[in-house]
């Protein structure tokens, strides 16, 4: 089974999937966004842009994929903020029709939380008490401009199933990815303190640098 887990950029797909993987035993994340790294980081700067346009990302995602929820034997997570129809078709699609069991979810939320949410990930705090409370959306520059684009490309009815997840934690959301998916994730018994203490490292792992 694939979980393909979509939404804007900083709308919580990344921690909700490691929160998943933490209480799945066997699951795995694979991220599609890897893919697209490796690639533009092939190209000379001039030439880099969005990754997905590239039938190379499409076709690496698809082929990976498909080796992953092949050959392991448990879910497969894949975090990926995908708003074009063809970019979609071409992945989500394609695996469905090479037969996988994929799951598509979109997790939405409202401009404001979402901007919250970018000021907070990764360094947010520390940069905001340093440099004022936008310096960390300066850094996110590219997941601000691409806000209201992605806010209502993924309320179409093609990006379902959507999930708004203002007042949710990431740990009611990864229940509810659960249960709609047919999953049974293990009770979540850790403490408010270690929760953040771990989507800290897991932001920070995460942070990019070109």
């Amino acid at each position: 089974m694939l979980l393909w887990i979509n939404g804007p950029f900083g709308g919580g797909k990344t921690q909700t999937a490691y929160e998943i993987q933490r209480r799945l035993p066997g699951s795995v994340v694979c991220d599609p966004e890897h893919v697209g790294f490796g690639l533009n980081r092939t190209l000379p700067p001039q030439l880099r842009g969005d990754f997905q346009d590239l039938v190379a990302w499409r076709r690496g995602v698809v082929e990976v994929l498909d080796l992953a929820l092949t050959k392991h034997d448990g879910v497969v997570i894949a975090p990926m903020t995908v708003t074009d129809s063809r970019s979609f078709a071409e992945t989500v699609g394609r695996l469905r029709e090479l037969g996988h069991d994929v799951h598509h979810f979109t997790l939405l939320a409202q401009r404001e939380t979402v901007l919250k949410r970018l000021r907070e990930r990764n360094f947010g705090h520390l940069l905001g008490y340093v440099g004022g409370k936008n310096v960390s959306l300066r850094r996110e520059s590219w997941a601000v401009r691409k806000l209201d684009h992605c806010l209502e490309r993924l309320r179409e009815p093609e990006f379902a199933e959507q999930l708004w997840t203002d007042h949710s934690t990431v740990p009611k959301t990864a229940d509810r990815i659960a249960v709609l998916a047919g999953l049974t994730l293990r009770p979540n018994t850790e403490g408010a303190v270690r929760t953040r203490l771990r989507q800290a490292r897991i932001g920070i792992r995460h942070i990019r640098f070109d």
